[in-house]
């Protein structure tokens, strides 16, 4: 279930599909298999089922691929209430890894906190889900720059 979050008005009435085709252009998100499963003003989620793969020694999802779910969700959430000739960029985040990362698969939830016309803040919530058991394993806070006219490249 979603958590309760402030209203933003889209720039782009075309938001989603704008953020669904920029998903599909990142090569990273395909090696792990992610998948954007959500696209809301101010809000995505992006499920990741687990797998060998990705996991370290401990059997649990690995630090760096967390980051790279929490990252992009917040990210995309951004990129919602962007103008349609804009892409993003991270600039910075920081996260705290809170629990491991022991799941069937994950779910990282990307918000808005302060939208502008430059920098954007967001936050993300990574949870681990086993058997319906929702895990809190990282929480991470983001600024993101929005980039007026910069297109964007596959690969």
């Amino acid at each position: 279930m979603r958590p309760e979050m402030p209203q933003f008005q889209p720039k782009d009435p075309a938001y989603a599909e704008r953020v669904r085709a920029s998903f599909g252009l990142q090569q990273a998100m395909q090696l792990i298999g992610a998948e954007l499963a959500v696209v809301e003003p101010g809000y995505t989620e992006i499920h990741l089922a687990n797998k060998p793969g990705i996991t370290q020694q401990h059997g649990f999802i690995h630090g760096g691929v967390v980051g790279m779910i929490a990252d992009s969700a917040a990210g995309y959430a951004a990129n919602t209430l962007t103008p349609a000739d804009t892409s993003v960029l991270t600039v910075e985040y920081k996260m705290n890894l809170v629990a491991p990362a022991d799941g069937d698969r994950l779910v990282a939830r990307g918000e808005v906190v302060k939208p502008g016309r430059t920098l954007i803040i967001t936050r993300a919530e990574v949870f681990a889900i086993r058997d319906e058991k929702w895990t809190l394993c990282a929480l991470m806070q983001q600024t993101i720059m929005a980039m007026q006219g910069r297109k964007e490249r596959a690969g």
